[in-house]
């Protein structure tokens, strides 16, 4: 038997509710935010699910998006695991502008491709600009060369699947259930290794925040079944926010 896996966005953050882009920049969630979290919580309590083990990101948003899910669940016991390789996609030079903004200065198609294309990074920031995981001191034990300047999705799988098969794929197939809460990206890119979407299909999937996405597997560690626990028309019309951002 393989355990339960359940991935999770963290809840809309102050940034998301600006329709920044917002990257590796560290914001907090809002009101909203928090209280998606202990929605997600709440739902995956009334599923039955109980977890064995937790991931997330090293940003604050995710980090409590997990501690609030949990505590609706009254799991704020579970053991947790917090890495960087699991942060948001770094967005380089983009990071802080607005969505809307940068569409109307580069127009549609070049923004589309920034914050879709699978292999097109935006400009990368400089080591001096405070939005250099550098100047951070959460990333001080990285090597250099690891910490990002921008990101495409290509460029997150490469950093997310490793740390899928050396710490989750074990806790699964040791029969725990796993929770990750992380973001809109990192999802998108176990997304698409887990369920075998294309480069140019994945453009279109769209990660709703707070709205807790699970899979159950075969002992091959293959996906045998995948839903999102909540309302399907609410799921529906968050995820189609997530597309309009840039519109």
């Amino acid at each position: 038997m393989t355990g339960t896996l359940v991935l999770l966005r963290h809840g809309q953050s102050t940034w998301n509710e600006l329709n920044l882009f917002t990257g590796w920049h560290d914001v907090e969630l809002t009101a909203l935010g928090k209280s998606e979290a202990a929605a997600a919580g709440t739902l995956m309590k009334e599923e039955g699910l109980v977890f064995d083990f937790a991931h997330t990101s090293l940003l604050t948003r995710a980090v409590h998006t997990c501690n609030l899910a949990l505590d609706a669940m009254n799991q704020m016991w579970l053991p947790l695991q917090r890495h960087w390789q699991l942060n948001e996609r770094h967005y380089g030079a983009l990071q802080g502008l607005d969505k809307k903004a940068t569409t109307e200065l580069h127009g549609a198609e070049q923004t589309n491709l920034w914050r879709r294309s699978y292999d097109i990074p935006p400009p990368p920031v400089d080591t001096t600009s405070p939005e250099h995981p550098s100047n951070d001191a959460r990333y001080r034990f990285i090597a250099p060369q690891d910490l990002p300047t921008t990101e495409c999705l290509k460029d997150v799988v490469a950093r997310v699947l490793p740390y899928w098969k050396t710490e989750i794929v074990p806790q699964l197939q040791a029969n725990m259930n796993v929770l990750v809460v992380a973001h809109g990206n990192s999802l998108r890119a176990l997304i698409m290794y887990l369920e075998s979407i294309s480069e140019a299909a994945i453009a279109e999937l769209n990660v709703p925040t707070g709205v807790p996405r699970k899979y159950t597997f075969t002992s091959a560690m293959e996906v045998s079944d995948v839903t999102y626990l909540g309302d399907a028309e609410a799921i529906a019309q968050a995820a189609a926010a997530v597309a309009n951002q840039s519109k």
